[in-house]
């Protein structure tokens, strides 16, 4: 069974009927199957533990993708994960369908989360993480953005967006078209730029700290420039110097000889 499809309705009917349903389990290496030992390998308990819900989740993909073939794109089935693919378009129209269906119920939205993806054209995915107490599922709704483009605001679908966009526009600079406030939770008034951008400096731009003549917090340009030091270490002594001559000096009285000691008659 396949880990990871991406197919239109028609394809995956016809490819999963060439699927084999039994579960194929595989000796690790050749030197295991030369073993003098004949116990049978095991089987993996994570392919039978997932088998059962990802032919589900293929049925219950294909069948989003039939009652919304304008918006959703392809889907994808991970283990016992689903995930949709729209564009920013038709994300308002799949967010209603998911919680008004029947079939669906995802009434609660858990997390809207970015991704940042610097060499694509469309450089931040937006993702959203949905569940259904009803029917206890989840399912994961994925779109994409640009760098000056917009993506339409779930807020008046799930108040709990509110927050969560507000976090993904302060941290990725992902702009929500429609939201209500708009502006940074989580960074400091004036801060620039967005911190979980792949292109942000690990270091940030500015320097907090607490200047006790001002009795206040102060904000400084971040100064990483290090002082000049001219080092030569050709060689580990030459640090140490050309040393002194090994005389003795003038106030060292020499020992004296050591006496001999006299003969024991036995």
């Amino acid at each position: 069974m396949l880990s990871r499809v991406a197919m239109r309705p028609a394809s995956l009917k016809a490819a999963t009927a060439t699927f084999s349903k039994t579960p194929r389990f595989i000796h690790s290496s050749s030197s295991s199957r030369a073993s003098p030992f004949t116990e049978q390998t095991s089987p993996n308990p994570a392919i039978e533990k997932y088998a059962e819900a990802s032919e589900k989740l293929h049925t219950y993909g294909s069948y989003l993708m039939q009652c919304l073939p304008k918006f959703v794109q392809q889907f994808s089935v991970l283990k016992d994960e689903l995930t949709l693919y729209t564009a920013p378009s038709g994300i308002i129209p799949v967010l209603t369908f998911l919680r008004d269906h029947s079939q669906c119920q995802f009434k609660s939205v858990m997390d809207i989360s970015g991704v940042d993806f610097p060499e694509r054209e469309k450089r931040f995915e937006v993702v959203y993480h949905l569940l259904s107490v009803r029917f206890a599922g989840r399912v994961r709704v994925k779109t994409y953005s640009g760098e000056g483009d917009h993506v339409p605001s779930a807020v008046e679908l799930f108040k709990g967006a509110d927050w969560y966009e507000r976090e993904a526009w302060d941290l990725y600079g992902i702009f929500f078209s429609g939201h209500p406030d708009l502006r940074r939770i989580l960074t400091d008034y004036g801060f620039e730029g967005h911190p979980l951008r792949k292109d942000f400096p690990l270091t940030g731009y500015t320097e907090v700290r607490y200047d006790e003549e001002r009795k206040r917090v102060v904000y400084e340009p971040l100064q990483l420039t290090q002082a000049f030091r001219n080092f030569e270490a050709l060689s580990p002594w030459e640090q140490v110097g050309k040393g002194v001559k090994p005389e003795r000096p003038e106030g060292l009285k020499p020992l004296p000889p050591p006496k001999a000691e006299p003969e024991v008659k036995k």
